[in-house]
C-alpha cells in the first residue's frame, strides 16, 4: 500500500505462488497480499496459503502477533475474485460448496485467532477482504477507506461472516448496507461494527514497528469515534428498512421525503431482486445467531445455493464482464420473490 517502508523484504509464501507474500519482524508476522492489479482479489490459491501461514503462525511461539496488508495502492482486497468463479460455473467445474467452505473456514481461523490480529484495511475493502479483515482482533481504517459489501448487485449476498457485524448496527445502518451494498467510509465502518479504530494512511510504518518491537496495541492508537457520515442518516434509514418485507421497503425508500432515501430505492431496485430478498432474510436470521460461526455456517447454505442460480452468472457478467452494468434479473420485482423460494435459499429452515 505504499507504506514508505524502504527496504522491507516479502517473499512468497510457497513455491507455487506469488499471490501471497510474508516477512517475519522480531515477534511480528506480516502477510501482504499480493495481486495489486485485481485489488488482490482472493483466489483459491490464495485461501489455501493463507489458511496454511496462519495456522503455522498461530502454534509458532515465536511470533506474536500478525498483521495484514494489500501490495498496491488501491486498497486491501477487493473480494473473491467472481470472475474466476463464474468461468468455472459456465465449464462445470465449480465446486461451490468446496470454495465458499475453505473462504469460511478462513474467516472463522482469523475470528478465533489465538493472538493480535492487526487488519490494514486501507483503501478499497470489499466482499471477501471485510472477511479478511472485519474478523481481526485490531481493525484498522483510514481516510482513504472504502467498505461496502456489494454482493446484491451480482445476485449473491453479504456473506464471509460480515452479517454477524451488520445485523448488530445500530438500528437499521446494517440493513440498509447489506441490501443495497452501498460504499461508506472508515468513520461509518467503524459505527458498524466493521472496523475498531480511523488512523491516518501513513500511520501503517509506525504501527508495524511498534508491533514489531512487542508492543500491544489497541483502538486507543487511533479514533475511536470518529465523526459518522452514515449515522446522520438514521432518520429515514431506520425508518424505511423496518420489518422483514423487502417490498414494503423498497416501497418505504421510494415514497420517503428525504432524497438519500429516494436515492437508495433507486439503487435497490436494480439489485437482484432475490438477492435482496435473500439478503434481507439472513441479516434477520443473524441478528439471533451468538457466533460469528453461527453466522458462517448459515452462510454457507445460502452462498451454495444462490451461486446456482441465474442471477450470480448475469450479475458477474453484467458488472465485472461485459460491464454494461443493464442485468437481466430472473424476477423482474421483489413482489415476485416469493417467501418459499427465500426459505430453500437457507436449506427450507
Amino acid at each position: 500500500m505504499g507504506t514508505g517502508e524502504g527496504t522491507v523484504t516479502f517473499t512468497a509464501a510457497t513455491n507455487e505462488s506469488d499471490e501471497v507474500l510474508v516477512t517475519v519482524a522480531g515477534p511480528l508476522g506480516r502477510i501482504r497480499l499480493n495481486r495489486p492489479r485485481t485489488i488482490n482479489a482472493l483466489t483459491p490459491g490464495m485461501i489455501t496459503t493463507l489458511t496454511t501461514v496462519l495456522t503455522a503462525w498461530a502454534a509458532d511461539e515465536a511470533i506474536a502477533a500478525v498483521t495484514l496488508e494489500g501490495a498496491g495502492d488501491r486498497g486491501l482486497c477487493s473480494g473473491a475474485d467472481v470472475r474466476a468463479i463464474r468461468a468455472c460455473l459456465l465449464e462445470g467445474n465449480l465446486d461451490a460448496a468446496g470454495f465458499f467452505g475453505a473462504e469460511y473456514a478462513l474467516n472463522a481461523l482469523i475470528s478465533d485467532f489465538p493472538k493480535p490480529y492487526a487488519a490494514f484495511m486501507d483503501g478499497i475493502v470489499m466482499g471477501g477482504g471485510i472477511g479478511l479483515s472485519a474478523h481481526g482482533s485490531l481493525r484498522l481504517v483510514t481516510e482513504r477507506t472504502r467498505v461496502a459489501m456489494p454482493e446484491t448487485g451480482i445476485g449473491l449476498f453479504p456473506d464471509v461472516g460480515a452479517l454477524f457485524f451488520l445485523s448488530r448496527a445500530p438500528g437499521e445502518l446494517g440493513t440498509h448496507l447489506a441490501l443495497t451494498g452501498t460504499q461508506v467510509d472508515g468513520a461509518d465502518a467503524i459505527a458498524v461494527g466493521l472496523a475498531d479504530t480511523l488512523i491516518p494512511s501513513g500511520a501503517w510504518p509506525a504501527i508495524v514497528a511498534r508491533l514489531a518491537a512487542g508492543e500491544s496495541l489497541d483502538p486507543s492508537i487511533g479514533q475511536r469515534s470518529p465523526t459518522a457520515p452514515l449515522a446522520s442518516e438514521r432518520g429515514w434509514i431506520d425508518r424505511c428498512y423496518a420489518g422483514d418485507d423487502p417490498a414494503r421497503i423498497l416501497e418505504a425508500l421510494r415514497e420517503a421525503p428525504e432524497p438519500a432515501a429516494r436515492a437508495a430505492g433507486e439503487v435497490l431496485a436494480g439489485r437482484s431482486p432475490l438477492s435482496v430478498a435473500v439478503s434481507l432474510a439472513a441479516i434477520r436470521r443473524a441478528a439471533a445467531l451468538d457466533s460469528v460461526e453461527a453466522v458462517l455456517a448459515q452462510d454457507l447454505r445460502v452462498a451454495t445455493a444462490l451461486v446456482a442460480e441465474p442471477d450470480f452468472v448475469e450479475g458477474v457478467r453484467a458488472v465485472l464482464v461485459d460491464k454494461d452494468q443493464q442485468p437481466h434479473w430472473r424476477h423482474t420485482a421483489l413482489t415476485e420473490v416469493s417467501g418459499g423460494e427465500v426459505a430453500a435459499m437457507f436449506g427450507g429452515a
